[in-house]
């Protein structure tokens, strides 16, 4: 169990996937202790600082900084996590069993280690994280907290999103050839425009607008928002107001009008048409439904 740590969270999906959060906002080092059985291979993410390892009583210790993970699967023995977590850390680790890792990946892939005759080898990798793996990673990061509950299906399609971003090869492919992922600079600046974006969710900046505020042109701004987030600025936008408006709808404080005003809507009529045609029911027959 954690020790010294007011903010750590643990939770396991529906799909059998324990999730662990840390992060240290003390200015002295955090240590915290977990038992984890030899059927379980282990994922751990450094979005920030640094955490040592320690193995064998301290004998052997294995440090990861910032931007780097770590794979852990060891059949033959235990390999309980006895970490030490340096100021200003945060970390992100995912434990799952070593058979239904496995089956989350088809026979035909091309990764030896997921070979099914490679199933009971041990396993110790570390790697960078990639971009569109730190973008999944803070999702998680910013989601895992005290709603867990509310959140556990999120956090699983989220962890199995973080798998295939890792593991599959068509997309390392065609995250290489991305320019916007491999150009941090770029990278950097379609983030930016996302916060400004959601930070002006009622009354976005016009495209042009925004690629003038980040300093980049209107086109690299649209291609590499696309590549990154997958869709348009303003296709990104609507999805966003969307799930505010079913969180909204969800908490009963506020009936359809009283939400389609809080997103900015003219018109309440504008809101259901925009509402029914992204989940196919009107607002009133999704508030009926949660019943």
């Amino acid at each position: 169990m954690p020790s010294n740590n007011t903010n750590f969270f643990e939770c396991t999906t529906s799909g059998g996937i324990t999730l662990l959060k840390s992060e240290n906002n003390l200015k002295k080092n955090i240590f915290f202790d977990r038992s984890v059985s030899c059927e379980k291979i282990q994922f751990h993410f450094v979005l920030n600082g640094e955490i040592n390892f320690h193995y064998n009583k301290g004998a052997y210790s294995l440090n990861v900084t910032k931007g780097n993970y770590i794979v852990l699967y060891n059949p033959d023995k235990e390999l309980p996590i006895n970490a030490e977590n340096s100021p200003q850390t945060k970390i992100l680790s995912i434990i799952i069993s070593i058979k239904k890792f496995h089956n989350l990946f088809s026979e035909e892939n091309d990764i030896q280690f997921l070979k099914d005759e490679n199933i009971n080898k041990k396993y110790y990798a570390q790697e960078k994280i990639s971009n569109p793996v730190f973008i999944t990673l803070n999702d998680l990061f910013l989601s895992f907290g005290k709603n867990i509950a509310k959140n556990n299906l999120y956090l699983k399609a989220k962890t199995y999103e973080l798998f295939s971003y890792i593991y599959d090869s068509s997309r390392d492919t065609n995250i290489e050839k991305c320019p916007f992922l491999t150009n941090e600079e770029n990278f950097n600046k379609i983030k930016m425009a996302k916060e400004i974006a959601l930070k002006n969710l009622l009354n976005p900046p016009t495209l042009l607008n925004l690629s003038k505020e980040i300093n980049l042109s209107l086109k690299k701004l649209k291609e590499g928002f696309k590549k990154i987030y997958g869709k348009t600025v303003y296709q990104f936008l609507l999805d966003h107001k969307m799930e505010l408006a079913k969180k909204l709808l969800s908490e009963r404080k506020k009936n359809v009008n009283e939400v389609s005003i809080k997103l900015g809507y003219s018109t309440a009529s504008h809101f259901i048409a925009a509402f029914k045609n992204k989940y196919g029911v009107t607002p009133k027959t999704y508030s009926k439904n949660l019943n």
